[in-house]
């Protein structure tokens, strides 16, 4: 079957026909030669109305999608129009955007690699460069933004990322509602401002539909989240509050470690971190022995480990009544404890509590392992890439993996 064939089959273009496919054996690549239909009118770039023809300007090339790895272009004489509106400008084509030297096929082809190989490897597969990928990432997210359906959102997720060097912070705003996961904004830095500033751009009555957002302790999240989201159950994340106990409990060993090698002690609580920071059920043989022998001695670091394993049960209980009452109980023990970095956790506790009990009057619906999963998404999303120059560069590579936008409509999905 011709190539012309299939073109003819799979990209057929109204008001325009393929003349001749050849093959330029010194560019080694694929040329076909597109010309307009006798009687028909060009169509002016700015108000998308026929016009009457003015000029013809030299001839253009369109990148196509590659047929076994041979590049494909498309030859055309753009023509200039006399627009009775606008004045003369050049004609519209269907196949490509602006002055964009790519097929709208082709971007949309390219945006569909990238999501599983870096832009790099990509442009590479491809024969095209860096620039033309990230142009075909952005049109496609440029699109889907544009045309994003707004449906009811219940439920949030809120956090920070870090990126790049020098303390870059960036906000992500997930929804979470049901098995609908996926991103919704990402705003430079991590302020009160940042966040409020999503949430106006939503409106009063998207932000009056949230019924639960899950944050972790950042005080400016907590703050526009109480002034946006009136109805919202604002949800602590369970993965920060159990990572600020593990801190503290290491911070206990570490400290105890220092002074038993200080005063001349046998150091037993060596390459013990993991043994008192894992779950039982997680532990490694020899770290299982290690605790068990560990445990036989009087030692901070075992009071310390004991506390974090009784907090454990906390997560367990299905009321919000007996549930802070469980966390009271075990404040006041921990506080008993005189190990001042379980001190200080116990505090950061009592000054969030109502926050950590919705998460019983959420029913256990919602938390942040959501959140959690999505950021590791977007730690491979850089990592792949290599970095990425600009804040704005990773917020269309962000959207474009996990944003679940609607793409534009073509003749053909290759």
């Amino acid at each position: 079957m011709l190539i012309k064939t299939l073109l003819n089959m799979l990209e057929r273009y109204k008001c325009f026909i393929y003349e001749a496919v050849t093959f330029n054996e010194r560019k080694e690549r694929i040329e076909v030669t597109i010309q307009p239909r006798k009687n028909s009118h060009p169509i002016c770039s700015w108000c998308h109305e026929p016009c009457s023809t003015y000029d013809k300007l030299k001839v253009r090339e369109f990148k196509f999608v590659p047929i076994w790895r041979v590049p494909v272009v498309f030859l055309y004489r753009m023509r200039r129009v006399n627009c009775k509106t606008c004045g003369i400008k050049v004609e519209e084509v269907p196949w490509a955007s602006g002055k964009s030297p790519i097929t709208r096929s082709l971007a949309i082809f390219l945006s569909g690699w990238a999501r599983r190989l870096s832009w790099q490897e990509t442009a590479e597969c491809f024969c095209v460069n860096w620039r033309q990928v990230f142009t075909s990432v952005e049109y496609v997210v440029s699109f889907g933004l544009n045309n994003r359906v707004s449906a009811p959102v219940s439920a949030i997720g809120a956090d920070e990322i870090a990126y790049g060097k020098g303390h870059k912070y960036m906000t992500v705003v997930y929804q979470l509602c049901g098995s609908t996961r996926r991103l919704l904004y990402v705003g430079r830095e991590r302020t009160t401002t940042t966040l409020s500033t999503f949430f106006k751009e939503q409106g009063d009555t998207w932000c009056s539909n949230i019924g639960f957002a899950c944050t972790d302790m950042w005080k400016p999240y907590l703050k526009a989240i109480r002034e946006h989201l009136p109805n919202a159950v604002n949800i602590l994340d369970r993965f920060h509050i159990v990572a600020k106990l593990n801190k503290a409990v290491d911070k206990v060993r570490r400290t105890e470690q220092v002074k038993m090698k200080k005063d001349g002690y046998e150091e037993v609580l060596k390459n013990s971190k993991y043994c008192f920071l894992k779950n039982p059920e997680n532990l490694t043989e020899p770290q299982g022995e290690k605790l068990k022998d560990l445990l036989k001695y009087d030692l901070k670091s075992v009071r310390a480990y004991r506390l974090r394993e009784e907090f454990q049960f906390f997560w367990s209980y299905k009321s919000p009544c007996w549930a802070e009452w469980f966390l009271k109980k075990w404040c006041t023990r921990a506080n008993r404890s005189k190990l001042e970095p379980i001190k200080k956790f116990v505090k950061t506790v009592r000054r969030h509590e109502g926050l950590i009990l919705n998460w019983f009057k959420a029913k256990k619906m919602y938390n942040s392992g959501a959140v959690e999963g999505m950021n590791r998404k977007i730690n491979l999303i850089t990592r792949r890439a290599y970095g990425f120059k600009s804040f704005e560069t990773l917020r269309i590579a962000l959207f474009h993996t996990l944003g679940d936008l609607p793409e534009p409509e073509v003749t053909h999905r290759f």
